[in-house]
């Protein structure tokens, strides 16, 4: 530190102070005062001060992450065990809870609890010293678990430091890591595209994602954090629950989104249907409704029961599940030649929904859990995530039930299907297989892609089956006389198509690479690529030691990068395809050359139903410079409002929250206006 001087010391110190201020600002109250690119800036000059002195705090938010891999977890030991709760699966089981109280407690007086959602992640409990963040531990068997402090440091809304005049000794605060509904359907897709296992839910996504040895692929996976319990703790005083949940709020710590303190078990009853009424609109899954005596005298008066606290139950939510019976069992074929399995199912309503297909991930997964044709199957569709099959009824088989093999042949144009060395994915080798090149073409006309309006799947299978498009740089040669001899086209339909085509010509390097369908490149892997390679020409012929040394890009996908752009027709498709007018400019390529966009400064929440994927829009609002937020304040500049909104359209009127359309928000997107 022989570079440290009084005035840069205190600068450090300032900085730290202000950046961990307004990452709980933007991470914990949804509720910024400073734009991305200040907070950059900030977080910069930190970084360049701390490199230069060696100087670091430990509290310091460039610490989050960066940590070299582990080899394994180190095991630690609770001070105060990790208590897991009873369940109640009615409101007449939540009345008898209290009814055991009250036996206990042997008093007729009124009761106070507190009331919240049970969010379905992984318990974690964060232990402090002197306000210093130390270790973080998952629960494990109870008594001991596994220190995941580094993985733990990468969610931007634990406090590193507790700061403040109620700054405990020690204190060991209990919470839930869980990952948005959004987040955990976009990392399934990407795993999808990528012939990886698929996770079954965002609790097991979530848990999966704290116990990875490397902590950069846990920060890429954008996790949050529910404080709600408290452990061993020296140096404060907490009359309750309620008590102990205020502090956490002060000391800037994420709380559970909804929490009552009420009197009286009926009341609590209320507050659980409230809770389950309201569970279609929340961002998480919650899985029920945990209840708390409230006083922390009466909670040590009723002790513990085996491994169950007496003065705490959680009731559970009836499950978006349902039973019914598979018709079939088809193979279907994406545009990457991935061969899935995709299960008809006898029409069944779940959670609201009819449900008739159900996707059944891979074929090693048909076989783990021995589905047939004919079989009974519990069926769970959890939130917005696509419905999946969770376990069959073996007993209910019919004598005819047929077992399931992954395909020899492709079942579109008849090529050899093999499997993917080290993988679960089943491809078609088949270099003109019909199902691969129209997906190809869709693909690379989606919204996410080259965004060609009009050359959706109907379009794409007319222009196939009649010769004109065979391949994405077919699109290019189209003209207007082409469409106008096809049926379903007149004057303006085929105009407009036309003009869509025309404007995809002008795009960006991480829409280009993402539309071609390079494997294993989804849409973070083609950012990534994109801020590494200024030009399409630089990497023509990259060489896989290059992609590999690019932080997040596996031994895969650098092979496949590289494998593509060795090709030599690949790269005479790409040259062709600028031949016919397509220009690529890269944004991405350098800091601070992004344009700004005409949402800068403005923050939208997105509630019910949109005619297409709320990520697809939230990409759109940030392209812009705008920020999709989860939750409604006074500081949200609109709600873009779907089919059945919820209760975010009540809260946006309460607050007056301009509320608009997803047309119209797209109209704002085309004129270049953010207000």
């Amino acid at each position: 530190m022989n570079n440290l001087s009084k005035d840069m010391k205190q600068e450090i110190e300032r900085l730290v102070r202000d950046l961990n201020y307004h990452c709980y600002l933007y991470h914990v109250l949804d509720a910024p005062e400073i734009q991305d690119d200040e907070y950059d800036r900030l977080y910069r000059r930190l970084k360049g001060l701390e490199e230069s002195s060696g100087y670091v705090l430990p509290d310091s938010p460039t610490q989050r992450v960066g940590a070299a891999p582990l080899d394994k977890f180190e095991r630690v030991k609770h001070t105060e065990p990790m208590l897991s709760l009873g369940n109640a699966f009615s409101h007449e089981e939540v009345r008898e809870f209290e009814q055991r109280i009250r036996r206990y407690l042997k008093t007729d007086k009124e009761i106070e609890y507190t009331v919240e959602p049970k969010y379905d992640g992984i318990a974690i409990e964060l232990s402090y010293k002197k306000g210093i963040l130390h270790k973080a531990s998952t629960r494990g068997d109870g008594n001991a678990g596994e220190d995941v402090i580094q993985n733990i440091r990468t969610i931007m809304a634990v406090p590193l430091r507790i700061e403040g005049n109620e700054v405990p000794d020690s204190i060991d605060i209990r919470g839930e890591v869980y990952m948005d509904t959004g987040e955990f359907e976009a990392l399934n897709r990407m795993r999808e595209e990528a012939g990886e296992p698929v996770f079954a839910n965002p609790r097991n996504a979530a848990a999966g994602s704290v116990r990875q040895l490397d902590p950069a692929i846990t920060a890429e996976r954008n996790l949050h954090l529910a404080c709600y319990g408290l452990g061993a703790f020296q140096g404060i005083e907490f009359t309750g629950q309620w008590d102990f949940i205020k502090w956490l709020e002060k000391m800037r710590f994420p709380v559970p989104f909804m929490l009552r303190k009420v009197k009286g078990i009926e009341a609590v009853v209320d507050v659980v249907r409230e809770i389950e009424e309201r569970r279609n609109d929340f961002t998480f899954e919650a899985d029920g409704s945990v209840i708390k005596v409230n006083q922390f005298s009466l909670q040590q008066a009723l002790g513990v029961k085996t491994r169950e606290p007496r003065w705490a139950i959680a009731y559970k939510f009836p499950a978006h599940k349902g039973i019914t019976q598979i018709l079939a069992i088809e193979a279907s074929v994406g545009r990457l030649g991935t061969v899935t399995p995709v299960a008809s199912l006898k029409p069944v309503q779940i959670g609201g929904v009819t449900v008739s297909n159900s996707t059944l991930h891979n074929w090693d997964e048909v076989k783990r859990k021995d589905i047939r044709i004919g079989d009974t199957v519990e069926v769970e569709r959890a939130g917005d995530v696509i419905p999946h099959v969770i376990s069959v009824f073996t007993d209910k088989r019919p004598e005819n039930a047929e077992i399931i093999v992954p395909p020899s042949e492709c079942p579109v144009c008849g090529a050899s299907v093999e499997k993917e060395e080290g993988g679960v994915a089943y491809r078609c080798i088949g270099l003109n297989c019909a199902a691969q090149v129209q997906e190809r073409i869709q693909h690379y006309a989606s919204r996410a892609a080259m965004d060609i309006e009009g050359l959706g799947e109907k379009n794409v299978e007319l222009l196939y089956s009649r010769g004109l498009v065979r391949h994405f740089v077919d699109i290019y040669r189209l003209t207007r006389e082409d469409l106008l001899s096809l049926p379903r086209f007149a004057e303006k339909s085929a105009q407009n198509l036309i003009d869509a085509i025309e404007k995809s010509k002008s795009t960006t390097l991480a829409r280009f690479l993402y539309s071609i369908g390079i494997l294993h490149v989804g849409e973070y892997g083609a950012k990534l690529l994109a801020r590494h390679f200024n030009d399409i020409d630089d990497l023509f012929r990259v060489q896989e030691e290059k992609i590999i040394s690019i932080k997040q890009m596996g031994d895969k996908t650098a092979y496949a990068v590289a494998h593509f752009f060795q090709d030599s027709k690949n790269i005479e498709v790409i040259e062709e395809m600028k031949s016919l007018g397509l220009r690529i400019k890269n944004p991405d390529f350098k800091a601070g050359t992004m344009d700004k966009g005409h949402f800068q400064g403005l923050t939208f929440v997105i509630t019910g139903t949109m005619p297409v994927p709320r990520r697809e829009i939230e990409g759109i609002i940030e392209k812009e410079g705008g920020r999709a937020s989860n939750t409604i304040s006074k500081k949200t500049d609109y709600l873009v409002l779907g089919e059945s909104p919820g209760s975010k359209l009540q809260k946006a009127q309460s607050l007056g929250v301009q509320t608009i359309s997803y047309e119209e928000l797209m109209l704002m997107v085309k004129k270049g206006t953010g207000r």
